[in-house]
């Protein structure tokens, strides 16, 4: 990595993207066979669900659980072989042993991180899920069992569906940062968490700003899709299969970035806390995944605290 640890704290909205941009460009072919293996079925399957939804939207609720229990479930595994083969890369070009990145070694990592993987996952699904039930369903049906609407009503639920939507978004940083945490410590669900929740202080709304531009662009992409290729579009067949195209090279890179940009948040969390990485003990976690190095002392294989 170009920059130095200490200077990570200092990188803005443009530099996080722009550090993102560089380590995928610099190391692109190690990133172009993570891609392919797990990135683009998880672009397919994002794109699938889609029109599947939408076709079976008047097949009853039964399907459609059906339906979203398997999809759920391959998002499920295709985002934790993703999340754990791109912290991996991008925490090895941290430590400047990027250009020794195979895929290989990047495959015998998969196996040793996905069991916390999951297991932090399944915690920060299941607190999203209880935030929905208390809060987001006793929110949607007031607003629609409400039958004068007056503008003092119409402040109160925008002022209810923003802090809402807040909180979602604030769930969903924590559980993305909880995953490279996974990866790079020794620890998982709800631990993770509570070390994610304390390591976003500080950065909080760059990141959220950062998640709302990606999500943004994942959203634009879903209008795209939907209203282009599943609903025939104003193009024909071949414009169904250009924008078809289009569409899944955008979601593609829209989720390798997104996972790039998690693992550089989470060194540039490290260094604002002054929690400063020592990178050979980093390096050491990082062989210790490969076989290739054998610890000798009981902290050996994790990231070591140095208060500055």
């Amino acid at each position: 990595m170009d920059r130095e640890q200490e200077d990570m704290q200092f990188l803005g909205l443009f530099g996080i993207f722009l550090e993102s941009y560089k380590i995928i460009f610099n190391f692109r072919t190690i990133f172009s066979k993570i891609s392919l293996a797990f990135i683009l079925p998880l672009s397919l399957i994002f794109l699938a669900n889609i029109a599947i939804s939408d076709s079976l939207s008047s097949e009853g609720a039964a399907y459609w659980l059906i339906v979203e229990f398997v999809y759920l479930t391959l998002f499920l595994v295709f985002s934790v072989l993703s999340t754990s083969a791109v912290v991996y890369t991008v925490a090895s070009v941290f430590t400047d042993t990027g250009h020794d990145v195979t895929f290989g070694k990047v495959m015998r990592v998969v196996p040793m991180v996905w069991k916390r993987l999951i297991v932090t996952f399944l915690c920060a699904f299941l607190a999203i899920f209880l935030y929905v039930v208390v809060l987001g369903v006793p929110i949607y049906l007031w607003i629609v069992t409400t039958k004068h609407v007056y503008i003092a009503t119409l402040v109160h639920f925008l002022a209810i569906g923003i802090l809402y939507v807040m909180g979602l978004v604030y769930m969903t940083l924590v559980w993305q940062l909880a995953g490279v945490i996974s990866v790079l410590e020794d620890i998982k669900g709800i631990k993770a968490m509570n070390k994610s929740k304390n390591l976003m202080q500080g950065k909080m709304w760059i990141a959220i700003i950062i998640l709302f531009k990606l999500y943004f662009a994942v959203f634009g992409i879903r209008i795209l899709f939907k209203s282009q290729v599943v609903h025939n579009g104003t193009f024909g067949v071949v414009g169904r299969f250009a924008f078809g195209f289009l569409c899944l090279l955008m979601i593609f890179s829209v989720f390798l970035f997104g996972f790039v940009i998690e693992t550089v948040i989470y060194f540039v969390c490290k260094s604002y806390h002054h929690e400063n990485i020592d990178k050979s003990s980093l390096s050491d976690l990082l062989e210790d995944y490969q076989g290739e190095y054998i610890p000798t002392k009981a902290n050996d294989g994790q990231l070591e605290k140095l208060n500055v």
